[in-house]
C-alpha cells in the first residue's frame, strides 16, 4: 500500500482497521457502510472511545482483544515514508 492516514479506527465487530474521516481514503467509514458494522474504536495509543456510525454519537463497546492501538513507534500521520510533505492540506474536515 502506498496510501497514508492521520488516525486509525478499529471495527468492534470484525477487527478491520481503517483510517479516520480526516484521512484521504476514509477507510473506517467505508468499511462501516459496506459491512453494516456501525461501531468502531479508536486505534490510537491511549484512546479507548467508541463511535457509532448509525447514531453519529460516542457509544459503549465491547472489550476488544489486543493489540489496542498501532505500535507506539509508528508515526502519526503514517506510515513512515508514505506521508507527503503537504499532508495537512490534504486532510478532510
Amino acid at each position: 500500500m502506498t496510501g497514508w492516514w492521520l488516525h486509525l479506527r478499529r471495527c468492534a465487530e470484525c477487527g478491520h482497521v481503517g483510517c479516520c474521516d480526516s484521512s484521504p481514503s476514509q477507510h473506517a467509514t467505508k468499511h462501516a457502510e459496506s459491512s453494516g458494522h456501525p461501531i468502531i474504536q479508536s486505534y490510537e495509543p491511549g484512546e479507548d472511545w467508541f463511535w457509532n456510525y448509525r447514531t453519529q454519537e460516542f457509544a459503549d463497546g465491547p472489550e476488544l482483544a489486543p493489540p489496542h492501538s498501532h505500535p507506539l513507534d509508528q508515526p502519526v500521520p503514517g506510515p513512515a515514508g508514505h506521508v507527503p510533505q503537504n499532508w495537512q492540506s490534504l486532510l478532510h474536515e
